[in-house]
This record gives C-alpha cells, sequence and structure tokens, in this order.
C-alpha cells in the first residue's frame, strides 16, 4: 500500500450504509481526496475487529459496542445509516405460532450486533423473550447463510428480507411476522476508527470521512440510478429498484453520531453482554469531522451538486 493507504474493515451483507463505501470505492472518491482504503470484507459469524493494521471500520454500532465492552478504544465518528426493524420472521414448516417457538434455534450473523439486535426486537412483537421462552439464537453468518441454514434446516427461524420471505413461503415455509410500528429503530451503521490511529491521523479520517459524505449526497440525490443501482449490487447483491429505495430510506441525511440511538442499542445489548453497560456512549462519539463539514458548508455544497433536497 502507498504511504497515505488505511485498510477498512467492513462485515459484508450487513447494512445499507456498506453502499457508501461500493460508492466511494467505485467511483474513486478516496484518491479524489488523496486517500488509499483498501476495503477488507470479513465474513461469515465475524464481528469486523479494529486493529492496528486495520483501524478504520465501515461497520454496525452494536459491533462498535461490543469492541468497546471488551476494551477496545474506539471512536464513531459518523452514522450513516438508521435501520428501523423491518424484514419477515420466518420459520420452517410445522411452526405455526409463537406458542410453537419454545425451545427453537434462530440465526442471526453474529451474537449481539445487529441482526441479532432486530431479532430480539421482532421477537418482542410476538411478546416472547429468548431467556424466558427458551429460544436460542445462534450465530450463523451473513444474510445469504442465513438464508441456507433455514432452507436446509440448520436452523428452525430467522429473521430475512421480503424477497427471501416470498421465495422460502413459496416452499411452506412460515412468516410469522410481517410488518412493525414504523417507530422502532434497530441499529446503526457508520464510521468508526481506534483511537490512537485518529489521534495521529487526523487528516486521513478527514479525507475518508469527505469521501463518504460525497458517496452519501450520490446516493441521496438518486440522479444516476445506474451508479446507485451498482453500489447496491455490490455492497448487498440488491438488484430491484424496489429494495434500493427502501435501503435509501435508511440512509441519514445529517450523519452526526448520536447519544440517543447508542444507548438503546447497548440496553439490548446488554442482553447477550452485561459488559456493555459500562460503556460511556459519550466517551465513544466523535462529531468532529462531520460538524466540521456541515459548519463549513461543505456538506451542502455536496449536496447542491447531486441534487439532495
Amino acid at each position: 500500500m502507498a504511504e497515505k493507504d488505511v485498510c477498512l474493515a467492513y462485515a459484508d451483507g450487513t447494512g445499507s450504509f456498506l453502499v457508501l463505501l461500493a460508492m466511494a470505492e467505485q467511483q474513486g472518491l478516496f484518491g479524489k481526496y488523496g486517500v488509499g482504503v483498501r476495503s477488507v470484507a470479513i465474513k461469515g459469524a465475524t464481528v469486523p475487529r479494529l486493529t492496528v493494521d486495520m483501524p478504520l471500520g465501515m461497520i454496525g454500532e452494536p459491533a462498535a459496542l461490543l469492541q468497546a465492552a471488551e476494551g477496545a478504544d474506539l471512536r464513531v465518528v459518523a452514522s450513516f445509516s438508521e435501520i428501523k426493524l423491518s424484514g419477515h420472521l420466518v420459520f420452517r414448516p410445522g411452526i405455526n405460532s409463537p406458542a410453537d417457538l419454545r425451545g427453537k434455534r434462530l440465526g442471526a450473523r453474529v451474537i449481539g450486533a445487529g441482526l441479532w439486535i432486530s431479532t430480539v426486537l421482532a421477537l418482542e412483537q410476538l411478546g416472547l423473550d429468548p431467556g424466558r421462552d427458551d429460544i436460542a439464537i445462534l450465530p450463523v453468518g451473513s444474510p445469504v447463510q442465513i438464508f441456507r441454514a433455514l432452507e436446509q434446516g440448520g436452523i428452525d427461524g430467522a429473521l430475512v428480507t421480503a424477497a427471501q420471505s416470498r421465495e422460502l413461503q413459496a416452499k411452506g415455509f412460515v412468516a410469522l411476522l410481517k410488518d412493525y410500528p414504523s417507530n422502532i429503530s434497530s441499529f446503526g451503521g457508520g464510521l468508526v476508527v481506534a483511537n490512537d490511529f485518529l489521534s495521529n491521523n487526523r487528516d486521513v479520517v478527514s479525507k475518508v470521512v469527505h469521501a463518504l459524505l460525497e458517496a452519501l449526497a450520490l446516493c441521496l440525490g438518486g440522479r444516476d440510478k445506474v451508479k446507485i443501482m451498482q453500489a447496491f449490487q455490490a455492497a448487498l447483491g440488491i438488484t430491484d429498484e424496489e429494495t434500493a429505495k427502501s435501503s435509501l430510506g435508511e440512509l441519514r441525511r445529517n450523519p452526526y453520531p448520536s447519544l440517543a440511538p447508542l444507548a438503546k442499542m447497548k440496553t439490548v445489548i446488554s442482553i447477550h453482554d452485561p459488559r456493555v453497560l459500562n460503556v460511556s456512549v459519550t466517551d465513544i462519539i466523535d462529531d468532529q469531522f462531520v460538524r466540521k463539514f456541515d459548519e463549513d458548508g461543505e456538506l451542502d455544497a455536496l449536496y447542491a451538486t447531486h441534487g439532495v433536497v
């Protein structure tokens, strides 16, 4: 890698915020702002961990909280998406009611992270609690791996996309939950940086944030649907415009990391790892870069250039 190149980890197929990374890479935005970024996909049932060699992450904020609970010194510098509770809670044939779920196994990517939180919240909508009702949520891997595990009988149920649900229902699987109140946030995702790297490389982090903000403007502006769909296909394997439009609705126009959503995530994660309650959300937020681009007018300029209204 060149002197200014930096490694960035991301969890394969985890959320709409990854479209920004794909857009920035496809459109050469990191190079435009004078920084080289090498992204590294973390696959399977693994939390992307920041290290000396990989100090940046485009990851779900629950994954950041889990690492902070383990003692990692990191900062959430931008929060690009707010993912509402959605998807279908689908089960193998023969499971026809919430009462049938006792002792069953559901799949998530990683225990304690974003999809796990969504699954816990979805079960709450059915009046269920994993601990009380003896429901196991197992680490399986990416959404594709979860789908295959459900299809092949490795797990009894999972929270899947509407498209995956339709495919499974055609094979006799049962969707017990499809709709949710619109005000339930599940988790967010954004740019997380190891604090040691941040302290010594503020210019590099600023350039990475700048590139991702332009990628956000390109996506929110919607002028070039071909570019947007290419980014969705690269990041999430999404090829239909309806699903892409729904995912675009999760992107945050003002991507400041904020206390309240992280505090809510922390409460749910504590069911799995009580250590997370010791994490000071205030201490892991650093909004200096988003604030700078907002207050100096650069964010508005990007939005004006790319047609964001």
